[in-house]
């Protein structure tokens, strides 16, 4: 594995600039790291190691520890094979509209302790094939944002190990939607993490109330054998 400091390539600046233009970073799992966003806080005001042009994909990354507020995807976006070794704020903020289309695929988190994917704008995000362990939520949608979406993600093959808390987060006052195949839990024989809570959401800036868990075939789509234990 290659360790990539920022002054190493162009400098960070200039790498997100490359890619918004161009749309697609590859790298031969390359770490990166950016030296004046070391942090570990859940500071809101973080800026991104890398920032996601609608259409642009991001493939063989490693971000290295702390990750800061890691990648904003400003629409539509794929992410392949990204690992972040020390999760900041997010790993990975959607902020595209209604129709934006986001796809996680590969790659895996640790730790993080709150949120691992924060939903913000619209549309819907696909989670696969991913693994996560040591975390808060593993996907949240914006409960207190002011402007708000309906919003749907999608969780499937996705490798988790304790400890953890949530698998996703929606607001069913918008409609939200959160479906789950192929999950195995390690760790968990209590089964403590919750796979699919339920709030009510809002625009005002308030802490969102939490109305329910657990699936109930509208919001929070999953059965039992969609989720093993091991």
């Amino acid at each position: 594995m290659r360790r990539v400091q920022a002054s190493a390539f162009l400098s960070c600046a200039a790498l997100r600039g490359a890619l918004l233009r161009r749309g697609r970073l590859s790298a031969t799992t390359a770490l990166f790291h950016h030296p004046s966003r070391r942090t570990r806080g859940q500071s809101e005001s973080q800026k991104p190691i890398f920032e996601l042009a609608d259409g642009a994909t991001i493939k063989n990354v490693i971000i290295g520890s702390p990750a800061a507020d890691g990648i904003h995807c400003k629409g539509s976006c794929t992410l392949i094979n990204v690992w972040w070794e020390d999760v900041g704020e997010d790993a990975a903020t959607f902020k595209g509209g209604s129709s934006a289309n986001y796809t996680v695929d590969g790659g895996g988190a640790r730790p993080a302790s709150d949120k691992v994917f924060q939903h913000n704008g619209g549309g819907k995000l696909t989670i696969k094939n991913f693994d996560v362990s040591n975390f808060g939520k593993l996907y949240r949608s914006c409960g207190n944002c002011s402007t708000q979406y309906k919003r749907t993600v999608v969780i499937q093959n996705v490798t988790v190990t304790a400890p953890g808390k949530v698998l996703a987060g929606i607001n069913t006052n918008y409609g939200d939607t959160a479906t789950f195949s192929g999950i195995t839990i390690y760790g968990d024989s209590s089964r403590k993490i919750s796979i699919c809570d339920r709030y009510m959401g809002n625009s005002s800036g308030a802490e969102p109330v939490k109305t329910g868990s657990g699936p109930d075939g509208t919001y929070c789509k999953y059965t039992s054998s969609n989720i093993v234990y091991k």
